[in-house]
């Protein structure tokens, strides 16, 4: 397992921008904290950069949701709990655009972009599209958990929360949504099952994955008549908090209060593997999208990524404060990884000291006594000269 020392990049003096600048634009993970402070993690290099002044930030501006400002991942959205977003420059290293979302009650569940536009959803339940000076406003219905894009179809965003069922909106035609799931059978005490959406990721172009506070994994298709789960799996003994589906599709991690988390398979409907390692809740995850790996972080302060297929944990970072969402980046970092090791193997062998020479030269060094034996000895030898013989 690799160990990050993390702010490895945080010594760097505030007047040398331009090593700063060059560290941002290689970062592999971004994460927002509880304390607002917002960071990147270089995976291949083993660095961590804090690109925020800690000392001036306060508990209104906590991160709560984050997303791409563009395809080229150039950019990050950053919402804040004080209802600004803030855009972060990845090749600057520096934010360059700050806006005033502010609308509706609760902080941030979900941010996208559509086109040059804005998409904001908060715990209240509105959900705003933020046009030049234009506003659209959909309400999807209070105590929402978490709104997510579809990437297929970027006009396309889901939104679910506690008693507020899974919805797919069209935000081009707002008026009414174009699926609304509908609550399982009763159980068998023909008792009502409670709602509680806690997070949300689209399966394909259609179809949705959902885990619960109340421990289910689902899956919907609203491209059928049917609107209740195709799928539905219970999972351990505590509240899901995060899900993220694996680049094959086949499978969603999930991951729970308590610090559990599984790769469930949705063919079989059955849990496929277990991660290890975590010593508090989870509050977000994400997937590579072609490598086999996954990132989660949460309230234990650690950045993990774990391998898909070996379940190893390649990288655990420790960032100090309690993480709550993170962004993954799409780029390949084995190759510059396998570079960084390269260069370290030449520099080594670049040395001019091979092992015999080393072990000649420490044998060629003088032996260097204590001070007080040394001054021990010559006080016995000056003694013996100055005794009279008898």
């Amino acid at each position: 397992m690799n160990a990050l020392y993390v702010d490895h990049l945080e010594t760097f003096p505030s007047q040398n921008p331009p090593a700063r600048k060059m560290a941002a634009s290689m970062q592999h993970v971004y994460v927002g904290a509880a304390t607002g402070v917002f960071k990147g993690v270089n995976l291949a290099k083993k660095t961590a950069t804090n690109f925020q002044n800690v000392a001036s930030l306060s508990k209104e501006e906590e991160i709560c949701a984050m997303c791409w400002g563009n395809q080229q991942e150039s950019q990050v959205c950053v919402g804040l709990k004080n209802g600004l977003v803030k855009t972060f420059d990845a090749e600057q290293g520096e934010f360059t655009d700050c806006t005033n979302c502010a609308g509706g009650e609760g902080r941030f569940t979900g941010l996208a972009k559509y086109q040059e536009s804005l998409v904001t959803c908060v715990e209240s339940g509105l959900l705003r599209v933020w046009k030049d000076e234009d506003k659209v406003d959909i309400e999807v219905g209070k105590d929402v958990c978490r709104m997510r894009q579809n990437h297929a179809r970027p006009h396309q965003v889901a939104t679910g929360g506690k008693e507020n069922e899974l919805k797919l909106w069209d935000i081009q035609q707002p008026e009414k949504p174009i699926f609304k799931a509908k609550n399982v059978r009763n159980d068998f005490l023909d008792l009502r099952v409670p709602v509680w959406v806690t997070d949300l990721q689209f399966l394909s172009e259609q179809k949705l994955v959902t885990c619960t506070g109340h421990r289910q994994v689902r899956v919907y298709d609203p491209a059928t008549p049917q609107r209740r789960p195709a799928l539905s799996v219970e999972l351990g003994e505590y509240a899901l908090t995060a899900l993220s589906v694996t680049p094959d599709s086949h499978s969603v991690i999930v991951g729970d209060s308590q610090g559990s988390m599984v790769m469930v398979d949705l063919r079989m409907g059955k849990v496929q593997k277990a991660f290890k390692g975590f010593a508090g809740g989870i509050r977000s995850l994400q997937c590579h999208p072609s490598l086999p790996l996954v990132a989660s972080c949460g309230l234990d302060r650690f950045l993990r990524i774990h391998d898909i297929n070996t379940k190893e944990m390649l990288h655990k970072v420790y960032l100090k404060s309690k993480l709550n969402c993170l962004l993954f980046s799409s780029a390949d970092f084995t190759q510059e990884q396998t570079e960084t090791a390269k260069k370290q193997k030449r520099k080594l062998e670049s040395s001019n000291l091979t092992e015999e020479d080393e072990d000649e030269l420490w044998g060629s060094m003088s032996v260097v006594q204590d001070s007080k034996k040394a001054d021990k000895t010559k006080r016995k030898s000056k003694s013996k000269k100055l005794k009279k013989p008898k």
